[in-house]
């Protein structure tokens, strides 16, 4: 096109300056050999740059995941090796591991690891009213590596050839390299929200803390594209106007796909805070998860139209995805399902709202302490799932439930039909869940409204997931529960004795610290309790203190025994801890798991002693 009768220089310098940048790679910085734009300038002076910062981006991760290693590494090692040297030691000769012998791992360990962002606040949720909050804050490391994150990704879309004398070819390159960085930051967006992300066993890392990283990168991935969106559209507005763009979006399915994953992205984002998730929980994860499909598909096809290089890395992202939905599903076929039976449930309404569910697994499993499960419970929540902790397990015989189920030996009796056979055993999990909203409180009020107390029901469950943190090795575990966190604590009470018993932990001193509102709560876990109490060696090791912060009355609290003492109010942790610590037995522990408030006093408790003796914390918590 030239100037003319018909065509202004206006309009001739937009044909000519411009259209070229709208579409397309021209412009984009991709290639390593020099190409010309239109007008005769180069695009060489950052060759290769969209690869160049994909390999930083990886490096940056790669680096940071093999700095952990290394340190889960020394820190497995140290454990294994107090472990073993204090397995018949006692307490007088772990002397040795109740001091630190450096002063730079406790600082590390106090001002970084386990401390929050400022002050003690960190689970405690930020809550406008009773039905509204904004979340929980960052810990201190947590942000540090966030900010690094966001400023690297900043920096990478600031690197460009900003010698170039066509603004519009500067525009054009704004829109490859955040469109880039959007796709390629989407690999570890999908792999941090997998249940069976392969980081957790391999760091130890809870899938809490992935859940907080694949939040924020998503926040990132949805500003890069609208960075890139709205690039595309400054150059074509200024090319074609507003018309132009309807035309292109209406015409060109490369860019309608494009336009549909920005504008999913967007809703994500809109609905995602804080408030909306946890008040209408259920709700938001079916629109996210059917927005995160739409996002998927709309970025592949864009890529495919286009035949765009970023292609390798959808479907990198895209295979992610469906072998870890896939891993779920097998997860769940393979505990769930057998040849004779599918998992029962067995539900049990309990005083202070709450049900005891037990499921009955058709297949044995390896059971770790502190590990939790997601349970299916379809009859109140269809295909939704949510994770509780497993706070017991058993391997038990099983009786026959129809004469097809056994064919080497048939029952010749009805009465045979109820009686065990110790070659068929199954796995009994039990989990403790609270009245809230949704799912247990739909399972809460059926079983409550059946005669008995007690329905049963089919259902599943997927895992067992995490576990990772054994306290074999410490001398003093001190655990603190807060309400419904027992059913995670309870179930290391009853390993390290039974390991205490059996001489293969090194465990001298146990203490676990219970807060609820009533005496009611008591009730969730009294079958499990009366076996721990009853174990021959718990008077020596273990110590039990249960705080009721509203008794109904000054008769409700009173302590059975020296070792099992009851206290009105709520626990102080500072106290607590100090106390314990004076008398300690090598290396101490400090594990927590109960509402924000009650762990972050625990976290703020058990900082306060570093420096004073070996500590470590460990806190186990599901946010969303």
């Amino acid at each position: 096109m030239a100037p003319g009768k018909n065509v202004t220089r206006f309009e001739y310098a937009k044909s000519t300056f411009i259209a070229p940048y709208t579409t397309g790679l021209t412009g984009v910085n991709l290639r390593k050999s020099p190409s010309s734009d239109p007008n005769g300038s180069h695009t060489h002076a950052f060759p290769e740059l969209d690869n160049l910062v994909t390999r930083l981006l990886w490096l940056s991760l790669s680096g940071f995941c093999i700095c952990i290693i290394i340190g889960r590494l020394v820190q497995i090692g140290n454990a294994h090796l107090r472990h073993l040297f204090n397995l018949t030691a006692n307490p007088a000769q772990q002397k040795f591991w109740s001091t630190d012998k450096t002063e730079f791992w406790p600082g590390l360990k106090k001002h970084l690891l386990y401390a929050p962002l400022k002050n003690k606040r960190h689970n405690r949720e930020i809550q406008l009213s009773s039905a509204i909050n904004f979340g929980t804050l960052p810990s201190r490391l947590h942000l540090i590596l966030l900010l690094l994150y966001f400023v690297s990704n900043i920096v990478y879309c600031c690197l460009l050839d900003f010698k170039r004398k066509n603004r519009a070819a500067l525009i054009a390159e704004v829109r490859g390299r955040t469109g880039h960085l959007a796709v390629v930051n989407m690999v570890p967006l999908i792999v941090l929200a997998g249940r069976n992300n392969p980081l957790i066993p391999l760091l130890r890392v809870s899938f809490d803390t992935y859940n907080l990283f694949h939040r924020w990168i998503g926040r990132i991935v949805v500003l890069e594209a609208v960075a890139h969106t709205s690039a595309w559209t400054a150059n074509m507005l200024a090319a074609k106007g507003f018309d132009g763009i309807k035309e292109h979006l209406a015409l060109d399915p490369f860019l309608q796909y494009g336009m549909l994953g920005t504008v999913a992205m967007l809703v994500i984002i809109c609905q995602s805070p804080s408030a909306i998730r946890h008040a209408f929980y259920e709700t938001f994860l079916h629109i996210h998860q059917f927005l995160a499909f739409t996002t998927i598909l709309s970025v592949y096809v864009h890529g495919k139209k286009g035949n765009l290089p970023q292609q390798r890395y959808i479907n990198w992202m895209i295979s992610l995805w469906a072998m870890e939905r896939s891993a779920r599903l097998l997860r769940i076929i393979y505990r769930n399902i057998s040849l004779q039976r599918c998992t029962r449930v067995t539900v049990e309404a309990l005083p202070g709202e709450a049900c005891r569910v037990t499921f009955e697994i058709p297949r044995p499993w390896r059971y770790s302490p502190g590990c939790h499960v997601y349970a299916y419970l379809p009859a109140v929540s269809l295909w939704m799932s949510h994770p509780f902790s497993i706070a017991w397990s058993d391997q038990r015989p099983t009786p026959y439930l129809t004469l097809e189920d056994s064919k080497l030996e048939l029952p010749s009796t009805h009465s045979d039909l109820d009686r065990p056979d110790n070659t068929r055993t199954s796995t009994s999990i039990s989990l403790i869940m609270c009245k809230r909203t949704g799912m247990t409180a739909k399972l809460y009020n059926k079983a409550k409204a059946s005669p008995t107390g007690i329905i049963t029901i089919l259902g599943a469950v997927e895992g067992p997931y995490g576990g990772y943190d054994s306290l074999h090795s410490y001398g003093t575990c001190i655990l603190f529960a807060g309400g419904v966190g027992i059913t995670h604590q309870i179930s290391h009470v009853r390993d390290l004795l039974a390991g205490n018993l059996a001489g293969t932990v090194a465990t001298r001193k146990l203490v676990l610290v219970w807060s609820v509102r009533t005496t009611d709560s008591l009730e969730w876990i009294r079958p499990w309790m009366d076996e721990i109490l009853a174990m021959p060696n718990r008077r020596e090791v273990l110590k039990v203190l249960l705080f009721v912060t509203k008794p109904r009355n000054a008769r409700e609290v009173v302590s059975r025994s020296e070792r099992v003492q009851m206290f009105p109010g709520r626990a102080n942790p500072k106290v607590i801890i100090e106390k314990e610590m004076e008398d300690r037995v090598g290396a101490v522990c400090v594990t927590v798991c109960g509402p924000g408030a009650f762990a972050d006093d625990v976290r703020a408790a058990a900082r306060g002693v570093i420096g004073g003796g070996t500590v470590d914390f460990v806190e186990e918590s599901f946010t969303w």
